[in-house]
């Protein structure tokens, strides 16, 4: 019998491979990772896709198709792994609505879903979070039509043909059952994620008696002096240390994260003579100061906000914006509201010292991993770490866009834009699209006068998401995912920004418009194989 693959486009440096079923999609990821081909940065599976993310330099999108499509996918790969009670509270908000739809009462569900058997199928979404299938082709029920902006840590849910437990508080589509109190993802753990591919899971009914374990102990933590370095005085908003991210952890349910505006945090590290991947502080929209306990180095650049230095005789000097400037011991510097752009990076000449999680110093807002964020009353903590020379000639900085002006951001179209019909793809393109205070760095929420029109209300299966991408919910106004993006998601993506706009979208502020433009038209490749 052929095997039917097909190649889809997903933004400038990946493409998802389609295939006809999830026991071929794990045969082909096995099959990539154990010859991983030149140029692959990453692989992100899913129910029906993997998706390939390269490096341009080195290889293309049709070299590695024509890799693919010589691969044997005949033997199919076979998985094990562990077995796990989890204990529920069957308390969901959709525990109502998915009995209807099933046409069960509350309590044959509840029944129905203990006595089932899951199996991880693979990772993604978000650290921990694990897609399961399940032993009773009963459960199959679509997403909600429009995601809840906040899901608690904890909640058991279903989507299509799936189950999953929600890691971390964050955004998603899922149907609600209920909660569980074990942890999904604990890096105090040796393996993080409690659940990995080919691990069972049965789930038990707290009401009825399903204990749940003890929590692991922890050590009580070390007292340590006082912090001393750049105290904070003020911080209107959280700011987040940023680096470049984590990436090629796909494999751990991890996305790259880093910071939203790359060019700016590499700007800064310049200006003080740090290396790029320095990590800095991202700050949005101002509304931040510190004060100095000692002689420092510092540049500021992304979002230009007026820089005050107050001495410690209580003179107001400014400070140069993208370009290095000293503090002596008792100066505060503010960070007033920036004139345009969103974010603003602020660099430390040596660099602060931050604990790294998997090997970076970023925070992810969406799984919660890295250093917490940064308030009032913090010590930033100078590293003293080798520098080069400060450089004061950097080139002046590009403008950035302000609150109500349009912004054009070059797209790719794809993957899924056969799930639109032409008139919704004509009115991605041709109408503006205003960024909304739902806005975070996981995501941009867009608004239009006309929603994106499908062609169908089908389920699209979960599959990999790229930075940049323009998912299109059910309501038909897009979310455009920014670095703290789920690494999976369930609603088709329409195109992806290109690449060299991706820093440009993450300084666009709440309230501006989006007009996006089509670079390539979408093209995808079919490939019927016989095997």
């Amino acid at each position: 019998m052929p095997e039917r693959l097909r190649f889809l486009p997903a933004g400038s440096d990946s493409f998802l491979v389609e295939l006809d079923d999830l026991e071929t999609t794990l045969t082909l990821l096995d099959g990539l990772l154990a010859a991983r081909p030149e140029g692959v940065r990453e692989l992100v599976p899913a129910a029906r896709t993997v998706m390939i993310r390269f490096d341009p330099l080195v290889t293309n999108r049709a070299a590695l198709a024509a890799f693919v499509s010589r691969m044997d996918l005949s033997q199919r790969s076979a998985r094990q792994g562990e077995t796990f009670d989890i204990p529920v509270t069957y308390d969901g908000e959709d525990l109502g609505d998915v009995a209807e739809f099933l046409g069960w009462s509350v309590a044959e569900l509840i029944r129905r879903h203990t006595e089932a058997t899951y199996t991880v199928a693979f990772t993604g979404f978000a650290p921990g979070f694990a897609y399961m299938t399940c032993d009773d082709p009963a459960f199959d029920v679509p997403r909600r039509k429009s995601p809840r902006v906040r899901i608690p840590a904890g909640s058991v849910a279903i989507a299509g043909k799936f189950g999953g437990i929600y890691p971390t508080d964050s955004p998603g589509g899922w149907q609600l059952l209920g909660t569980t109190p074990l942890r999904m993802w604990d890096t105090a753990r040796a393996r993080a994620a409690l659940l990995a591919p080919g691990d069972r899971v049965r789930f038990r009914n707290i009401a009825k008696g399903a204990t749940v374990p003890a929590p692991m102990h922890m050590p009580p933590a070390d007292t340590a002096p006082p912090a001393e370095g750049l105290c904070v005085i003020r911080a209107d908003r959280p700011a987040l240390y940023q680096d470049l991210g984590r990436p090629g952890r796909a494999d751990q349910g991890v996305s790259e994260s880093g910071a939203l505006d790359r060019a700016s945090l590499r700007e800064a590290n310049l200006c003080v003579g740090n290396s790029r991947e320095v990590p800095a502080v991202e700050i949005t929209f101002g509304g931040f100061a510190v004060r100095a306990d000692r002689p420092v180095t510092l540049a500021v650049t992304g979002a230009p906000c007026p820089l005050v230095i107050r001495t410690a005789d209580g003179c107001d000097v400014p400070a140069p914006f993208a370009r290095p400037f000293a503090l002596d011991a008792g100066d505060e510097l503010t960070l007033g509201a920036p004139s345009e752009g969103m974010r603003s990076y602020l660099a430390l000449r040596g660099g602060f010292i931050v604990n790294r999680v998997l090997d970076s110093a970023s925070t992810d807002t969406l799984a919660k991993i890295g250093p917490p964020p940064i308030a009032a009353g913090d010590v930033l903590v100078p590293a003293g770490e080798p520098a080069s020379a400060v450089d004061p000639d950097r080139p002046a900085p590009e403008r950035l866009p302000r609150a109500e002006e349009a912004v054009t951001l070059d797209v790719v179209l794809g993957p899924r834009t056969d799930w639109f019909t032409d008139k919704g793809v004509e009115m991605l393109l041709s109408q503006d699209w205003q960024v909304t205070a739902e806005s975070s760095r996981v995501g941009m929420r867009l608004s239009g006068s006309a929603p994106l029109e499908r062609r169908d209300a089908a389920e699209l299966p979960s599959e990999g998401t790229a930075l940049g991408s323009i998912q299109v919910p059910h309501s038909g106004q897009p979310v455009l995912f920014l670095a703290d993006h789920p690494l999976t998601g369930g609603y088709p993506v329409i195109g992806v920004v290109a690449a060299y706009h991706l820093d440009l979208a993450g300084q666009i502020p709440i309230g501006a418009l989006i007009r996006f433009n089509s670079i390539a038209a979408f093209d995808p490749h079919v490939k019927e194989i016989d095997r």
